[in-house]
C-alpha cells in the first residue's frame, strides 16, 4: 500500500512541525494495515482552529459547537470503489488543533498524542465505522482506537 497523505495547516495558533506532520502520516498509515485495507489511497488532513471548526460542524452536521476533529469520507460503501491504477482519494478530515491542544492537556498528555487519536479515530470514519449508529458499533470503534494508538506506542 501506498499512502498519500496531503496536510493543509489554516489555523495562525501552533505551528504545525514536521514532528506532527509525520505523526498524522504515522497515525493514518498505521490504521489503514491495522484493518488490512492494502490499496493505494489518499488522505487529506486539515488543520483548522476552533471557530472554523464550529462553522464546519454547523454546516455539514447541524451542531452549532465547536468540535475536535471532522471526518468526510468519500464512499459510503467501499464497494463502490472502481479500484484502478489510481490512488483511492478516501476522505478528509479536519482537526482543531485549539481543540486538540485543550482536550489533551485536560487529559494529561501532548498535543501530538491528542492529534495521533484523531487521526486514528477520523480514519476509521473514513474506512466506514460510525460510533453513533450503536453501542455495539461504539465498542467496536473504541476498541480499535486503542489498540491502534498502542501498536504506535501511545
Amino acid at each position: 500500500m501506498k499512502l498519500t497523505t496531503y496536510i493543509k495547516d489554516e489555523q495562525n495558533i501552533y505551528e504545525v512541525r514536521v514532528a506532527m506532520k509525520a505523526i498524522v502520516r504515522k497515525a493514518v498509515f498505521n490504521t489503514l494495515v491495522y484493518e488490512g485495507f492494502d490499496k493505494n489511497c489518499e488522505v487529506s488532513v486539515t488543520f483548522v482552529d476552533n471557530e472554523a471548526i464550529k462553522e464546519l460542524n454547523k454546516t455539514y452536521r447541524n451542531k452549532n459547537r465547536e468540535t475536535d476533529v471532522l471526518s468526510f469520507p468519500m464512499f459510503d460503501d467501499f464497494n463502490e470503489i472502481n479500484i484502478g491504477t489510481d490512488d483511492i482519494p478516501l476522505g478528509d478530515i479536519v482537526i482543531s488543533l485549539e481543540k486538540a491542544a485543550m482536550q489533551g492537556y485536560e487529559i494529561g498528555h501532548s498535543i501530538y498524542h491528542e492529534v495521533a487519536f484523531l487521526c486514528v479515530h477520523s480514519t476509521l470514519h473514513l474506512l466506514g465505522y460510525d460510533h453513533e449508529t450503536s453501542k455495539e458499533d461504539e465498542k467496536e470503534m473504541f476498541r480499535k482506537q486503542k489498540e491502534i494508538m498502542e501498536i504506535m506506542g501511545f
